[in-house]
This record gives C-alpha cells, structure tokens and sequence, in this order.
C-alpha cells in the first residue's frame, strides 16, 4: 500500500509543492511506499476534454486506486483551489477515494483563503467517497518562502503542523494497512465448530 502525493500546482516550481516535499521528507522511514503526482505533468488537451482513456490520465486515475492515502497540495486562487486540480478530481471514478485517508493542503496570498480548504476542496473529496478527511494544513506565501537555488524555506509554525499531520497520516494509514501478521479472514463454511 503507498502514499500518493498529488500536486495540484499549474506551476513547476510551487509554495504548495514545497508543502508537498516536507511531507514526502516527514513520511521518510516510516514504512509506507512514497509516490508522486504532478497533474500539470498529465496531457492538458485530455484533461481539458475530458479524456479518461488516455493513457497519462489513466495511469494518474491508476495511481489514485492503488494508494490507501492520498496527499492532495494545491494553491488557492480566489478563494478556490486550483483549476487543474478540479479538472482532474472530475475525471475520477465517483468512488475514487473510498476506504482512503486524505491529507489536504494549500498554500495562498494571505490568511483570508484558509476556508478554500473546508468550504472548496473538502466537500469534492468528500463527494469522492473518502473514508476520512483530515485537518488540512494551510501556509501563506509568507509561511513558504521559495529560494532562488530551487529551494524553500518552510516557517517553524508550518513545520509544526505539518509534523502533527504526518503523524496523524501515518496512524491512519497504518490502520487501513493490513500488516503481514495480521489473521486473514476465514470463510463461515470453513469454521469448525461444536454444540
């Protein structure tokens, strides 16, 4: 079972793909397989059209179903998320994110935004069957400082709650993980029993 990150950025370089990277450094060494999802790398003529067989955007909607938890970081632009972003959350079966945890986060002008999370972006996931959504994580552009070496600088109040939110990532991604010790289940007509 993995972990999909999914960036949500038009941009290459992006404030809400730095959120992205410090989450991916955070996962490191806790056990679950790391992926990555750059939608802006999918073919734009078939997410603008609309085209669910072609072949990048079945591998990104491929992507989705293998994950059990999924990272979605986008930028807010007037007090939304990104367009891209909802281009291909549209494309997604309407039971995509069934049985997942998702992690939700932004990055925006100013603090003013921070709702884009609960009131935009958290009903869609919602829509798209996720077993839990969790505490999102929001930064002001401030709160993520781009270096001109390709950098980023994240502020220590970010860290902070990115570090819970891994935390809780990690636990709820381990309780829909099976480990291999776990017992399997056991047909009713295999049972044995005595009265």
């Amino acid at each position: 079972m993995s972990i999909l990150l999914v960036a949500g950025s038009p941009s290459e370089r992006s404030r809400s793909a730095a959120l992205l990277d410090s989450v991916s450094q955070r996962l490191g060494g806790r056990g679950p397989v790391v992926e990555r999802l750059q939608i802006r790398d999918l073919s734009p003529q078939a997410l603008v059209l609309g085209d669910s067989a072609h072949r990048s955007v079945r591998a990104a909607v491929d992507a989705v179903e293998r994950a059990a938890a999924i990272v979605v970081a986008t930028p807010v632009y007037k007090a939304a998320y990104s367009g891209v972003l909802k281009i291909f959350l549209d494309l997604l079966p309407q039971t995509a994110l069934q049985g997942k945890v998702v992690l939700p986060l932004a990055t925006g002008g100013s603090p003013n935004h921070m709702l884009a999370l609960d009131y935009a972006l958290r009903p869609v996931l919602q829509s798209l069957g996720a077993r839990s959504i969790l505490p999102g994580v929001y930064a002001t552009d401030s709160q993520v400082i781009l270096l001109p070496e390709g950098g980023y600088h994240i502020s220590s109040d970010v860290g902070a709650r990115l570090d819970e939110a891994v935390l809780h990532l990690a636990q709820e991604h381990s309780r829909i993980t099976p480990s291999a010790s776990s017992f399997q289940p056991v047909p009713f007509e295999s049972v044995i029993y005595g009265v």
